[in-house]
């Protein structure tokens, strides 16, 4: 098993604990194989998870973010016929997939189509969290002081006499 050394991380960037978490607890807990699924980046803020449910039908899928998070769950129906197998491929059996999702992602939709789901998701960063330029003031002489309930504030003041 390998571990990872993060202080490397924690030297350069902030808030990033929550990351660390979650290698740590990607670690523990192995992510199953069933059902087989990809994830797409289709462009710069749109996500698509396609997952392989052969066997299922829409009744029998339930998908649900909570937070953070995105849970897939199927659930297969008991059709109460009796099979003998000489080889089972489909296995067609109960699952449970989580998903971590970043922050701002959001699923926007899903389709069921030949098998395949499809779940559509989205990263949309707020205005006040998008990048802005900050203006820089030249020296001294130039500072402008910031008006606050209609009173100059005292910098600007002493500048005028």
């Amino acid at each position: 098993m390998r571990t990872f050394d993060l202080a490397p991380l924690y030297r350069s960037a902030i808030g990033f604990d929550r990351l660390a978490q979650l290698l740590n607890d990607q670690r523990a807990d192995a992510q199953p194989s069933y059902p087989p699924y990809n994830i797409e980046l289709v462009s710069e803020d749109k996500y698509r998870i396609v997952m392989a449910l052969a066997g299922f039908n829409r009744a029998e899928i339930d998908i649900i973010t909570e937070r953070d998070s995105l849970h897939v769950t199927g659930r297969k129906q008991k059709d109460g016929v009796e099979r003998t197998f000489l080889h089972r491929g489909i296995a067609a059996r109960d699952f449970e997939q989580r998903f971590q999702l970043a922050n701002h992602v959001k699923v926007t939709g899903a389709t069921f189509e030949n098998g395949m789901l499809t779940i559509e998701l989205v990263r949309e960063v707020p205005e006040a969290l998008k990048p802005r330029k900050i203006e820089i003031g030249a020296g001294s002489g130039d500072v402008v002081g910031t008006v606050v309930d209609g009173n100059v504030s005292a910098l600007e003041q002493r500048q005028a006499a």
